[in-house]
């Protein structure tokens, strides 16, 4: 059974008065469809969700009735319908950093043979927004929409690295109860993260997230506060971890650097 995919702890309605229950749990719902998992059974989301089946039958119904699913009678399940299409078409339409970052994202990823992702935080995943494959070698299997973890990703820990603090915190305390097997290693990965980013402006995950793949990681800080991470990699046997860290860490931290300057960011030229 898989864990209950986590909000932001920010996002926790807590004492929160204006915080409307059956809409986020509509939302939880919609959530847990991925690209790996487009076909899901009320069974499988109250599993996923922890609601209680009655509620989620309640809901799958409602959001068909509206457009958000689609039920499948041969299987007896649901997939994701035509209206939350354009919600997601309309939010990266109106994601200007895509349009400056795709360029230089496209030429690191030809000339490095390696998949280059542009992401920010969901919870405690990385979502993509942008994904580059070059043509002359073996991609990964990911896009846009895909969603990677954060504490052990490259992508994951370069966004936590450049974090305030206080939401650093914040991730930690919800790693922990999330992984408490595992939150020793995921929390000696992020401190080593921190450290990395401050003096070499960018994160590796030499496997640590899937052991057939390599990739750094670097954060980009946009106008406002916003972070957002790139992430370049490839399978560990075309990318080993000398040419991780003496080549694809710096050129990725290169062009976060360039695209922060374009928009406006900390790294704008004097």
């Amino acid at each position: 059974m898989r864990k209950r995919a986590t909000a932001p702890p920010e996002a926790e309605p807590g004492e929160d008065r204006q915080f409307v229950a059956a809409i986020a749990r509509g939302f939880d719902i919609l959530h847990v469809f991925r690209a790996e998992d487009p076909i899901l059974g009320n069974q499988e989301l109250a599993e996923r969700t922890a609601l209680p089946r009655a509620t989620v039958s309640r809901l799958t119904h409602t959001l068909t009735r509206l457009g958000y699913l689609e039920y499948l009678p041969r299987f007896g399940k649901y997939r994701l319908g035509l209206a939350a299409v354009p919600l997601g078409q309309l939010a990266l339409a109106n994601m200007g950093i895509r349009r400056i970052a795709a360029p230089l994202m496209r030429q690191l990823a030809e000339e490095t043979n390696a998949s280059v992702s542009l992401g920010k935080r969901d919870g405690l995943s990385m979502l993509y927004v942008e994904h580059i494959s070059p043509r002359t070698a073996v991609a990964l299997q990911l896009e846009v929409g895909s969603r990677v973890p954060l504490g052990v990703t490259a992508m994951g820990r370069a966004f936590y690295a450049a974090s305030p603090e206080g939401e650093r915190a914040a991730i930690r305390a919800a790693l922990a109860r999330q992984e408490p097997g595992a939150w020793q290693r995921i929390e000696a990965g992020l401190e080593e993260a921190v450290a990395m980013q401050a003096s070499a402006g960018f994160t590796v995950s030499p496997g640590d997230w899937n052991p057939t793949v390599h990739a750094a990681g670097a954060a980009i800080a946009l106008p406002g506060g916003e972070v957002m991470a790139l992430n370049c990699g490839a399978p560990a046997f075309m990318l080993d971890r000398e040419r991780l860290f003496r080549e694809i860490g710096p050129r990725l931290a290169a062009v976060a650097r360039r695209i922060e300057a374009m928009a406006g960011g900390p790294g704008r030229a004097a």
